[in-house]
């Protein structure tokens, strides 16, 4: 395994979120919801207060400190904007050993990049978790760099899993998850929010409609994931022979739904790759 020691029960690992914005706050929440990490070996770092009050109601410290933070802790999950971390690695880079595994949640920025600003065979991987993770229903995907050990990705595997759907990919198709799983909640909540539009315009008090649209996308969900049935073999046992379904999926299909949400997906993931080559 190398010239380290990893500790093998990962409740007794520390855990530091350099960055404490709404991902990390999610992560957070969804590894103490499922127990797999105790929440005083949570740290979480971040210039302002304003997360303060949120990570410590739930038990995890806090600190301004990125370097005492990154010290005391086993796993560093580097939880900035991409456009904030060079200048954060650069300022961690001096108290980084071969003790840390470094983990990038930031969109874009590529392991080579990560593993040249960080100390010579730093344990370096990516991953792309999504904000479901607070109620462990998150879809992630991570990434191994050069220097990581296989027990450093079932580590990672094994707290990922416990936030909800969890694979290993390789770095080529990271954009692409971004744009579908990272980015991906945020068009769920718009077509919640529409479909509850659409309730309340037919008469639907809003809460009813939003309880509604949301658990229809919940059920539906659960239907392709259990079931095994390809979307479109669902989608037509609800479409009956000129009823009201099929009326709607036309509108639907007017409007260009499809074509948008795959813009969608596309455009995000232009946006990753956009970041990708700055980073270089």
């Amino acid at each position: 395994m190398g010239d380290y020691t990893v500790k093998k029960d990962i409740s007794e690992m520390s855990l530091a979120f350099v960055g404490a914005g709404k991902m990390a706050q999610a992560m957070a929440k969804g590894f103490l919801a499922a127990g797999v990490v105790k929440a005083d070996h949570i740290t979480a770092t971040a210039p302002s207060c304003r997360s303060q009050p949120t990570l410590e109601d739930i038990g995890c410290q806090f600190t301004h400190n990125n370097k005492e933070a990154v010290e005391n802790s086993d796993i560093i999950f580097l939880s900035v904007k991409p456009h904030i971390l060079p200048g954060v690695l650069q300022e961690i880079a001096p108290v980084v050993t071969k003790r840390h595994l470094m983990v990038s949640v930031a969109a874009g920025v590529p392991l080579q990049f990560l593993e040249e600003k960080l100390p010579p065979k730093s344990r370096v991987m990516r991953v792309m978790p999504n904000t479901p993770c607070v109620v462990r229903q998150g879809a992630s995907v991570y990434v191994p760099g050069s220097h990581v050990e296989k027990e450093d990705s079932e580590i990672i595997k094994s707290l990922l899993s416990s936030l909800g759907y969890c694979s290993e990919s390789n770095e080529g198709m990271i954009s692409a998850v971004t744009g579908l799983a990272g980015s991906g909640p945020a068009y769920a909540f718009t077509a919640i929010d529409a479909l509850a539009d659409g309730g309340v315009k037919m008469g639907l008090p809003r809460e009813l409609s939003i309880k509604l649209a949301a658990q229809t996308l919940l059920g539906a969900s659960k239907m392709v994931l259990e079931t095994g049935k390809h979307p479109m073999q669902l989608k037509d046992d609800v479409c009956s022979p000129g009823g009201t379904t099929i009326y709607a999926i036309h509108k639907l299909e007017s409007g260009g739904f499809r074509n948008l949400l795959i813009d969608a997906v596309e455009g995000a993931c232009l946006r990753a790759e956009a970041i990708a080559k700055k980073a270089k």
